[in-house]
């Protein structure tokens, strides 16, 4: 199962997306496109604008507003990259560098905020006030979960109900706002919305409980990233948690110390305090129940390729290596 599978469901759909993404990053502002571009050709899972798409088409959507709107799901993800990397200090990304890495932090942040309002002058193209609600409370509570990250950093006092909100707001609320806004441009039911809400946030879920336990068991060529980013950060993510709980006192207080100082010094003792305090089994056994819970709210659509590649994304999301 790879992901190229799940974008062969809405193959037509996706190229039109990704013709309109590349079309809408243009400025007469020469920095804005090279930053655009290079953050766009970079590539990634698209997993935002896939949700857009596969719900659309599930639910027999007809028109081709679809495509606007999924390419806006993918802008405010994007946006919300650029910031990232300005605020956890990141050099890698994709496996190549950073766009703040590469221009400098300034030039990234305001070209993430010119991400951020193409993407609502887009949304005006479409025209609907209720997909307008939903993503410009998605946005703000992006933004709270961000501020929120910032906070707990370095704190190794971060219960698990703390964690669970911050990658709630920073990650499934997203996945929320793209499979929602589907349904409104399809016109659903309210009960169908729901479900497909829902499913979008046990999917958002799912795949930010197995990026957090990847960073300790994979491999920098592999995520396109640097191991142990979260704990050079100093962010308390669930495997460290559960870790400080479930083991000595004296390996708590190396995982509270590395947390406090963003120290990436002893990582591999660090990784074999999570391995063997089964935080690692921990967090996927949570994954795999929001899986099952996000296959569950879709069950009741009608049988196609769309629901299918649906409940594949989902088994999908925990059985992924990157």
């Amino acid at each position: 199962m790879t992901m190229l599978s799940f974008h062969q469901a809405v193959a037509d759909d996706f190229n039109a997306v990704n013709q309109l993404i590349i079309d809408q990053v243009n400025s007469d502002v020469g920095l804005v496109e090279d930053i655009g571009h290079y953050l766009i050709e970079a590539g990634g899972k698209r997993l935002r604008p896939l949700l857009v798409l596969l719900v659309a088409n599930a639910l027999n959507y007809k028109d081709t507003k679809h495509h606007t709107l999924a390419a806006i799901i993918e802008f405010i993800h994007s946006a919300t990259l650029l910031h990232d990397d300005v605020v956890d200090l990141s050099d890698l990304r994709r496996g190549r560098p950073t766009a703040n890495a590469k221009w400098g932090n300034a030039p990234s942040v305001l070209v993430g905020d010119f991400l951020y309002s193409r993407a609502f002058q887009m949304m005006v193209a479409i025209g609907d006030m209720e997909i307008m609600r939903i993503l410009s409370n998605t946005t703000n509570i992006i933004s709270e979960g961000e501020v929120q990250q910032l906070i707990n950093a370095k704190d190794p006092d971060i219960d698990e109900e703390n964690y669970f909100s911050v990658i709630h707001k920073k990650t499934a609320i997203l996945f929320e706002g793209a499979c929602e806004t589907a349904c409104v441009l399809s016109g659903c039911d309210n009960e169908t919305r729901d479900n497909i809400r829902a499913y979008g946030y046990h999917l958002g879920m799912a795949f930010q409980l197995i990026d957090d336990a990847l960073d300790y068991t994979g491999s920098t060529e592999d995520l396109g990233k640097n191991v142990g980013d979260d704990l050079a950060e100093g962010k308390p993510t669930l495997p460290l948690i559960y870790a400080m709980s479930n083991s000595s006192d004296d390996e708590a207080s190396l995982i509270r110390n590395s947390i406090k100082q963003g120290d990436t010094s002893q990582l591999s003792d660090i990784i074999d305090i999570i391995h063997h305090s089964g935080a690692l089994d921990y967090t996927t056994e949570l994954a795999h129940q929001h899986v099952n819970n996000a296959i569950e709210q879709v069950e009741r659509l009608p049988d196609s390729i769309y629901k299918q590649a649906m409940i594949d994304l989902a088994q999908f999301s925990i059985a992924r290596k990157v």
